[in-house]
Protein backbone atom coordinates (compact mmCIF):
# COMPACT_ATOMS: atom_id res chain seq x y z
CA UNK A 1 0.00 0.00 0.00
CA UNK A 2 1.15 3.29 -0.97
CA UNK A 3 1.62 6.25 1.94
CA UNK A 4 -0.86 7.79 0.19
CA UNK A 5 -3.21 5.25 -0.34
CA UNK A 6 -2.66 4.72 3.81
CA UNK A 7 -4.10 8.10 4.65
CA UNK A 8 -7.32 7.75 2.39
CA UNK A 9 -9.72 5.71 4.64
CA UNK A 10 -11.59 3.82 1.73
CA UNK A 11 -8.47 2.56 -0.38
CA UNK A 12 -6.97 1.74 2.97
CA UNK A 13 -10.68 -0.57 3.84
CA UNK A 14 -10.27 -1.85 0.50
CA UNK A 15 -7.16 -3.63 0.88
CA UNK A 16 -8.31 -5.24 4.33
CA UNK A 17 -11.25 -6.63 3.14
CA UNK A 18 -9.48 -7.96 0.56
CA UNK A 19 -6.64 -9.39 2.97
CA UNK A 20 -9.19 -10.12 5.48
CA UNK A 21 -12.41 -10.94 3.80
CA UNK A 22 -12.84 -12.33 0.73
CA UNK A 23 -12.01 -15.88 0.45
CA UNK A 24 -12.33 -18.07 -3.24
CA UNK A 25 -13.78 -21.27 -2.89
CA UNK A 26 -17.37 -22.73 -3.40
CA UNK A 27 -19.85 -21.61 -0.97
CA UNK A 28 -23.72 -21.02 -0.47
CA UNK A 29 -25.34 -17.99 0.30
CA UNK A 30 -28.27 -17.14 2.50
CA UNK A 31 -30.62 -16.82 -0.57
CA UNK A 32 -29.69 -20.40 -1.55
CA UNK A 33 -27.37 -19.99 -4.30
CA UNK A 34 -24.07 -20.99 -5.41
CA UNK A 35 -21.26 -18.56 -5.43
CA UNK A 36 -17.14 -19.06 -6.34
CA UNK A 37 -16.66 -16.48 -3.19
CA UNK A 38 -17.78 -15.26 -0.15
CA UNK A 39 -17.30 -11.84 2.02
CA UNK A 40 -17.68 -11.89 5.51
CA UNK A 41 -17.08 -8.39 6.31
CA UNK A 42 -17.77 -8.64 10.16
CA UNK A 43 -14.24 -9.83 9.86
CA UNK A 44 -12.81 -6.36 8.76
CA UNK A 45 -15.68 -4.28 10.90
CA UNK A 46 -15.09 -5.75 14.07
CA UNK A 47 -11.08 -5.75 13.67
CA UNK A 48 -9.55 -2.71 15.61
CA UNK A 49 -8.58 -0.71 11.98
CA UNK A 50 -10.78 -2.47 9.97
CA UNK A 51 -13.61 -0.69 11.89
CA UNK A 52 -12.13 2.54 11.71
CA UNK A 53 -11.93 2.81 8.20
CA UNK A 54 -15.12 1.64 7.59
CA UNK A 55 -16.78 4.24 9.96
CA UNK A 56 -14.36 7.08 7.98
CA UNK A 57 -15.19 5.74 4.28
CA UNK A 58 -18.51 5.41 4.81
CA UNK A 59 -18.86 8.54 6.50
CA UNK A 60 -17.05 10.24 3.45
CA UNK A 61 -19.25 8.54 1.32
CA UNK A 62 -22.67 10.30 2.56
CA UNK A 63 -21.05 13.31 2.61
CA UNK A 64 -20.07 13.28 -0.86
CA UNK A 65 -23.84 12.44 -1.89
CA UNK A 66 -24.15 15.49 0.84
CA UNK A 67 -26.71 13.29 2.40
CA UNK A 68 -26.15 14.57 6.05
CA UNK A 69 -28.33 12.06 8.62
CA UNK A 70 -28.91 12.58 12.31
CA UNK A 71 -28.26 8.90 13.00
CA UNK A 72 -27.55 5.76 11.25
CA UNK A 73 -28.93 2.14 11.46
CA UNK A 74 -29.17 -0.96 9.94
CA UNK A 75 -30.77 -4.82 10.35
CA UNK A 76 -28.68 -6.66 13.37
CA UNK A 77 -26.40 -7.90 13.43
CA UNK A 78 -23.95 -7.45 10.06
CA UNK A 79 -24.99 -3.75 10.73
CA UNK A 80 -24.18 -3.61 14.16
CA UNK A 81 -20.37 -2.89 13.70
CA UNK A 82 -21.34 -0.44 10.81
CA UNK A 83 -23.31 1.59 12.81
CA UNK A 84 -20.91 1.93 15.43
CA UNK A 85 -17.73 2.55 13.98
CA UNK A 86 -19.79 5.33 11.78
CA UNK A 87 -20.89 6.99 14.67
CA UNK A 88 -17.32 6.60 16.50
CA UNK A 89 -15.94 8.55 13.66
CA UNK A 90 -18.40 11.16 13.20
CA UNK A 91 -17.49 12.27 16.74
CA UNK A 92 -13.54 11.86 15.51
CA UNK A 93 -14.26 14.08 12.86
CA UNK A 94 -16.60 16.38 14.91
CA UNK A 95 -13.34 16.88 17.23
CA UNK A 96 -11.11 17.35 13.75
CA UNK A 97 -13.12 19.67 11.99
CA UNK A 98 -15.22 22.07 13.54
CA UNK A 99 -18.65 22.19 12.84
CA UNK A 100 -18.95 18.92 11.29
CA UNK A 101 -22.33 17.40 13.00
CA UNK A 102 -22.28 14.16 14.95
CA UNK A 103 -24.01 11.30 13.41
CA UNK A 104 -25.57 8.83 16.07
CA UNK A 105 -26.77 5.04 15.69
CA UNK A 106 -29.28 2.60 16.19
CA UNK A 107 -30.08 -0.91 15.49
CA UNK A 108 -33.06 -2.64 14.44
CA UNK A 109 -33.81 -5.77 15.97
CA UNK A 110 -34.99 -8.99 13.54
CA UNK A 111 -38.32 -9.20 15.40
CA UNK A 112 -40.05 -6.24 18.45
CA UNK A 113 -38.78 -7.40 21.65
CA UNK A 114 -40.91 -9.08 24.04
CA UNK A 115 -40.66 -7.32 27.13
CA UNK A 116 -39.14 -4.10 28.37
CA UNK A 117 -40.33 -0.55 26.33
CA UNK A 118 -40.99 -3.61 23.62
CA UNK A 119 -39.68 -1.69 20.85
CA UNK A 120 -38.01 -2.22 17.54
CA UNK A 121 -35.74 0.05 17.54
CA UNK A 122 -33.14 0.09 19.91
CA UNK A 123 -30.43 2.96 20.54
CA UNK A 124 -30.63 6.99 19.53
CA UNK A 125 -34.37 7.56 17.83
CA UNK A 126 -36.20 10.76 17.77
CA UNK A 127 -39.43 10.93 16.18
CA UNK A 128 -38.85 12.41 12.37
CA UNK A 129 -35.28 12.32 12.25
CA UNK A 130 -33.56 12.18 9.10
CA UNK A 131 -31.15 8.37 8.90
CA UNK A 132 -29.67 6.94 6.21
CA UNK A 133 -29.99 2.94 6.55
CA UNK A 134 -26.54 0.64 6.65
CA UNK A 135 -25.69 -2.92 6.15
CA UNK A 136 -22.02 -4.69 5.47
CA UNK A 137 -22.94 -6.53 2.49
CA UNK A 138 -25.91 -6.20 -0.07
CA UNK A 139 -26.93 -9.48 -1.63
CA UNK A 140 -30.50 -9.88 -1.92
CA UNK A 141 -30.63 -6.77 -0.08
CA UNK A 142 -33.63 -8.63 2.43
CA UNK A 143 -32.22 -7.46 5.88
CA UNK A 144 -31.83 -3.36 4.22
CA UNK A 145 -35.17 -3.93 2.99
CA UNK A 146 -36.59 -5.17 6.17
CA UNK A 147 -34.15 -2.44 8.11
CA UNK A 148 -35.86 0.47 6.05
CA UNK A 149 -39.44 -0.76 6.50
CA UNK A 150 -38.62 -0.95 10.56
CA UNK A 151 -37.25 2.23 10.58
CA UNK A 152 -39.95 4.10 8.61
CA UNK A 153 -42.57 2.45 10.37
CA UNK A 154 -41.16 4.01 13.76
CA UNK A 155 -41.58 7.29 12.29
CA UNK A 156 -37.84 7.46 10.69
CA UNK A 157 -37.23 9.78 7.84
CA UNK A 158 -35.05 7.78 4.88
CA UNK A 159 -32.83 9.93 3.58
CA UNK A 160 -31.10 6.63 1.38
CA UNK A 161 -29.31 3.49 2.51
CA UNK A 162 -25.31 1.91 1.71
CA UNK A 163 -23.15 -1.20 1.89
CA UNK A 164 -19.72 -1.78 2.12
CA UNK A 165 -20.05 -4.00 -0.40
CA UNK A 166 -23.19 -4.84 -2.92
CA UNK A 167 -23.24 -8.55 -4.79
CA UNK A 168 -24.32 -6.43 -8.28
CA UNK A 169 -24.83 -10.36 -9.47
CA UNK A 170 -27.06 -10.87 -7.17
CA UNK A 171 -29.15 -8.12 -8.21
CA UNK A 172 -30.25 -6.39 -4.78
CA UNK A 173 -30.03 -3.12 -5.77
CA UNK A 174 -33.79 -2.85 -7.55
CA UNK A 175 -35.29 -4.34 -4.70
CA UNK A 176 -33.44 -1.63 -2.50
CA UNK A 177 -34.36 1.09 -4.64
CA UNK A 178 -37.75 -0.22 -4.69
CA UNK A 179 -38.24 0.48 -1.44
CA UNK A 180 -36.25 3.51 -0.97
CA UNK A 181 -38.32 5.35 -3.32
CA UNK A 182 -36.42 8.57 -4.54
CA UNK A 183 -33.74 8.02 -1.96
CA UNK A 184 -30.54 6.74 -3.05
CA UNK A 185 -28.53 3.75 -2.73
CA UNK A 186 -25.12 4.13 -2.19
CA UNK A 187 -22.33 1.80 -1.92
CA UNK A 188 -18.31 1.87 -1.12
CA UNK A 189 -17.56 -1.14 -3.50
CA UNK A 190 -18.67 -4.13 -5.64
CA UNK A 191 -17.74 -7.34 -5.08
CA UNK A 192 -15.67 -7.02 -8.22
CA UNK A 193 -13.70 -4.29 -6.68
CA UNK A 194 -12.80 -6.54 -3.60
CA UNK A 195 -12.17 -9.72 -5.96
CA UNK A 196 -9.23 -7.99 -7.75
CA UNK A 197 -7.70 -6.19 -4.70
CA UNK A 198 -7.71 -10.22 -3.53
CA UNK A 199 -6.49 -11.12 -6.36
CA UNK A 200 -3.95 -8.38 -6.50
CA UNK A 201 -2.55 -9.30 -3.00
CA UNK A 202 -1.89 -12.78 -3.79
CA UNK A 203 1.92 -14.02 -3.99
CA UNK A 204 3.16 -14.65 -7.26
Amino acid sequence: MTHAAAHDPRTALLHLLARLSFKLGTFQLSSGATSDYYIDCRVTTLHAEGGRLAGLALLDLLHAHKLHPAAIGGLTMGADPVVSALAIGSAQRAHERSGQALVHGFLVRKGEKAHGMRRRIEGWFEQGAPVVVVDDVCTTGASTIEAIEAARGAGLVILGAACLVERTEAAGRPAVEAALGEAPFLRLFTADDVRAAHIAQLPL
